[in-house]
C-alpha cells in the first residue's frame, strides 16, 4: 500500500507546514523578440537595450549614447517602427489595456537572418558592397534600412540621408549602394 501523498512530499523547511505549494505565476510584461515570446518580470523601467543585451544575450544591438543620441547603433524595430533601444523601456513596449494586451513585437539584427542561417538580402548586400567598417554601427544601419525599405520600396538618396545613423568609418556611400542594391532587386530593376 502506498504511503499517503503528503508523506511523499519533500521535507518542509524548519517551521513549515510540510506542504509545498506552487508559487503563483509572476506578473510581468510580455514581449516578442525575433518571433519568440518572453516575459520580463524585472524592473519595468529597464531600457530595452539592456534587456536585449544583458538578459536575452542578443548583443548585436549596441549602445549608442543616452536616449539614442549617438550613431544609431541601438536601433531596433518595434511594432514596425524604428526605435532607439536605449530610449524605450520595457514598460513602454506593453501595448493595450486589460483584456486586449499583446506583447510588443521587437525585431533585432539577430532576427533578420532566416531560420536556416541564410542572410537577409540587406545583410548580404552589406557584405557584397563592403559596407561594414569596424562593424559597430552596422546593426543599426541594417535595422534602419529594413524599416525604410518596408516603407518605401525604392528610396531616394534623400530618404537614405534622413536615416538616423552615423558611421565614423566613412561607409555611408557603400551603405547607400547596399540599400539601393536591395531596392533594385526587390523592385525588379537590376541596376543598383
Amino acid at each position: 500500500m502506498a504511503a499517503p501523498l503528503q508523506a511523499q512530499s519533500a521535507p518542509a523547511p524548519s517551521g513549515g507546514t510540510g506542504i509545498i505549494a506552487p508559487e503563483k505565476a509572476r506578473e510581468g510584461i510580455d514581449l516578442e523578440v525575433n518571433g519568440e515570446r518572453f516575459r520580463h518580470t524585472g524592473d519595468p523601467k529597464m531600457p530595452l537595450l539592456w534587456y536585449l543585451r544583458d538578459v536575452l544575450r542578443l548583443t548585436g544591438t549596441k549602445y549608442a549614447g543616452e536616449r539614442g543620441s549617438g550613431s544609431g547603433a541601438d536601433l531596433v524595430i518595434v511594432n514596425g517602427k524604428l526605435v532607439s533601444a536605449v530610449a524605450v523601456t520595457i514598460e513602454e513596449l506593453h501595448i493595450g489595456k486589460s483584456g486586449s494586451e499583446r506583447p510588443g513585437n521587437v525585431l533585432t539584427v539577430e532576427g533578420l537572418a532566416g531560420g536556416d542561417g541564410k542572410l537577409h538580402p540587406l545583410q548580404q548586400a552589406f557584405v557584397d558592397e563592403d559596407a561594414i567598417g569596424c562593424g559597430y554601427c552596422t546593426p543599426g544601419w541594417l535595422m534602419a534600412a529594413k524599416e525604410l525599405l518596408d516603407r518605401k520600396r525604392n528610396p531616394s538618396d534623400d530618404d537614405i540621408d534622413q536615416l538616423p545613423n552615423l558611421c565614423r568609418c566613412g561607409c555611408q556611400t557603400r551603405v547607400r549602394r547596399a540599400i539601393k542594391r536591395v531596392a533594385a532587386a526587390t523592385s525588379g530593376n537590376n541596376k543598383p
